[in-house]
Formats: C-alpha cells, structure tokens, sequence
C-alpha cells in the first residue's frame, strides 16, 4: 500500500476500500474512512508512517464494516485521535447491532451478525453535519449523500478533491453486483443530482481503480442512474403478477444471474425492501395480504 498525491494535499491510499488521507502542515493527517479490519489499519498506518505522517483525525463516510472496521486499531494506536461521521451514521457507529438487525428486520442470527462486529465498540467525538466544517483550522466541505446509507456524507478539500465513498460506485462494482446494496431510493435518486453539480475536479470512490475526474464523473452518474432505473423497471415487469418481497427476490436473482451467500441474501432483501417502499410511495404498486402473505402486484 502506497499512498498517491491526487492535488495538493489530498492523497489516498488504493486499496480494497480506498482510504482518503488529507496533510495538514503540521504533519497530521485526517483519514477519510479507516479500512475493514485491524489488519488493513496496521497497513494504512505503515504507509503513512513511510511518508513520516501521523494521524490524528478521522472523518467515517459512513457506518458499513468495510469503511470502519480500522477503528479499534486507530483508537489503541493514536490515542487522543478524533473521530468524526454525521449523527445519522453515528448512531449505527456507536450501536454495530443495528445494521444486521435492520437487514435481517429482527434479532440476528450470529452467522450474519458476526461479518459486522467491531473488536472494540466504538465512541466517537462528534458528530458532524452538512456544510462547511473546520478541522485542525483546515476548511472542508461535507456534503449529505444518502441512500447507500442513510448518514452518508462526502468530503471536498480545498484542493478541489471530493472523496464519494460508497454514493456512487464504478463500472467494475455495477458489473459484479448488478443488483446493488441500497437502503433508500428516493434518497439515493436525490444524490445522484448532487452529485451531477459537485464542483470539484477530482473524485475519489470507495471501490474503484481510479481517479476520476470531473468529466468523468458525469457519465458514471448517468450508468449508475441508469443501473438503478432498470433495477426498478424489472421489479414492476416481475409485479404485474402478485409476488411477496421473497418471491420476487427469487425471480430476480433467476434473471439476473446472481449468486448469493447467506449475508448477500439479506442484502439483496433489503435492498428489494427498498424498491418496493420507493415503487408503493410512488404509487406504482399496491398490496395485498393473504394467508399470512403480503403480496405486492402493479397498479392497474
């Protein structure tokens, strides 16, 4: 792992989930997310010791494990270190249980719980809103970007680098999970507009293999827009017949050829949850209840 200069001084760091890191002059750093595990933080934290910096602060886009499971190990390594998310994702930062309890929609079963447990629980310093923020008397822009998460939240630095995490995702991420994880859909719809206007000239994603630019961004957009519409196209296609949410997560993965493990089940689950709360808000669907069965069929 090595860290990169993108403009300025904001860097990151490639890696499964990238690691945004912004120099102050004094030295310290602020980490934007903080990798899945201990292991990967040991890495994070040799790589800036190679470039003689040290962290201080860090800034949790969101809740999810692959973003915050370094935590334990920044907390015991650089004591006195400040950690920061909005109050939306604090909530889930600060109580792990209630991701897995909101995918499974009830007490978990350990198999599931366990890929989302902390070492350590986490307390953070503050929570932080949308807006202009300062840190180590450094400006920084967040910018709420909901939908994936409910508290997600982005970061520009004055370099005019903008790290997305997980509010949007590559072409590699939409061609693996063509069916991918969402919490909110209006929600997710609403940030892809804010997205289409950030002023910025660098972006920064949680999963991808680049850095892309403003230029680029705009098409990104557009196939994750269009990813998303067709996702939601199909669930109305597969609702002119009544289905439960189960059943129609069951013809969905027929047509579209995933392969899901246990926790990828309940993903997938959640996220037709969604699409179905988005498509009866709407007022596309309507429901039925029949023999302890709740069947959701196109509106005629």
């Amino acid at each position: 792992m090595k860290l990169k200069k993108i403009n300025g001084n904001s860097y990151y760091l490639p890696a499964p989930t990238n690691i945004g890191v912004y120099q102050f002059k004094d030295k310290y750093t602020l980490l934007i997310d903080c990798g899945n595990n201990r292991q990967q933080a040991r890495k994070i934290d040799q790589a800036l010791q190679n470039e003689s910096l040290r962290i201080k602060y860090i800034f949790h886009t969101h809740h999810h494990i692959d973003h915050s499971g370094g935590y334990s190990y920044f907390h015991e390594q650089y004591p006195g270190s400040l950690f920061y998310a909005s109050a939306g994702e604090k909530v889930f930062l600060e109580n792990e249980q209630l991701f897995s309890m909101c995918i499974y929609g009830g007490h978990p079963p350990h198999e599931l719980a366990k890929h989302f447990h902390h070492t350590q629980k986490l307390q953070l310093e503050d929570e932080l809103s949308a807006g202009e923020v300062k840190i180590n008397d450094e400006r920084f822009e967040l910018i709420a970007l909901p939908g994936h998460s409910p508290g997600l939240m982005g970061l520009g630095t004055r370099d005019r680098v903008f790290f997305l995490a997980d509010a949007l995702f590559s072409e590699e991420i939409m061609e693996k999970y063509k069916f991918p994880f969402l919490y909110d859909i209006e929600a997710q719809l609403q940030s892809y507009q804010k997205m289409v206007e950030l002023d910025y000239d660098y972006f920064v994603l949680g999963h991808a293999d680049q850095i892309y630019t403003a230029d680029d961004l705009q098409p990104l957009i557009a196939a994750n827009r269009q990813q998303l519409d067709e996702c939601l196209e199909l669930c109305l296609e597969l609702l002119l017949q009544p289905k439960s949410r189960e059943e129609l997560l069951e013809e969905i993965c027929i047509l579209r050829e995933l392969n899901m493990d246990f926790t990828q089940y309940y993903f997938s689950l959640s996220t037709t949850a969604a699409m179905l709360t988005y498509l009866l808000n709407q007022g596309e669907l309507e429901y039925s209840l029949d023999n302890g069965k709740v069947y959701y069929y196109r509106k005629q």
